[in-house]
């Protein structure tokens, strides 16, 4: 091969090295906003609700357990029969330069039957008329639903209770809207668990929390008895 042979062929390879190294995707960030979180869970109308619950605008990029995983236990759960399953969470909303622990979490379980209409709930709680049943303080939030879906066998006649939790929220006083808040988080994600699970209705959830949700009376605790 002659000479302007060969300097066209180092020409091409200069050309396709220089286009192959341009190319190369850059360094995935360490955070993600709270668009992104929870794998994007909350994207729309609900970052600002996110950075207020949580306290931050800046969040750790954690591959958690992940939605996939969170259905696949649910419906372990529900086919062993069992009144309960142990939690799973879905993900940890771990704010940037947070230590290990403050991390506000979004956890699942198949709750017991006697869980809802508790009298044992934390102090300072509401009860809401959303689902079955939800429940709200300064530090977190919780909605108990029940599920009929093709993807849980036999629900038709036992519905798979599920509890969605919310729970390390900042504190942001007890004000009736920022328990709203909590309950706006934990609905969220409930929705979207509910919808990879097809459950009917949308397990009666809605599609946006009124904000003027209707609470209910506290349950009171059995009179003790003296012996």
């Amino acid at each position: 091969m002659n000479r302007n042979g060969n300097t066209l062929i180092a020409g091409l390879l200069l050309v396709v090295c220089a286009t192959a190294c341009s190319s190369d995707p850059e360094p995935q960030s360490p955070y993600v906003n709270a668009a992104e979180v929870c794998d994007g869970v909350f994207a729309g109308d609900l970052e600002k609700t996110v950075e207020t619950v949580t306290g931050a605008t800046s969040f750790e990029r954690r591959a958690g357990s992940g939605m996939g995983q969170l259905i696949e236990k649910i419906e372990k759960g529900y086919a062993s029969g069992r009144s309960w399953s142990p939690r799973e969470n879905l993900c940890e909303m771990a704010a940037k330069g947070s230590r290990s622990g403050e991390e506000a979490t979004l956890a699942f379980h198949i709750y017991a039957p006697h869980d809802v209409n508790y009298p044992g709930n934390p102090e300072g709680a509401k009860r809401f008329s959303l689902g079955k049943e939800a429940v709200a303080n300064v530090r977190s939030a919780g909605i108990y639903f029940e599920c009929v879906s093709p993807q849980l066998n036999g629900s038709n006649n036992r519905p798979a209770r599920i509890y969605g939790g919310l729970s390390k929220a900042h504190d942001r006083g007890d004000a009736l809207e920022n328990l709203v808040d909590n309950l706006k988080i934990i609905h969220s994600a409930s929705l979207a668990v509910a919808e990879k699970l097809e459950c009917e209705d949308d397990a009666g959830l809605p599609e946006k929390l009124d904000p003027e949700l209707r609470q209910l009376p506290p349950v009171s605790r059995p009179a003790e008895i003296d012996s």
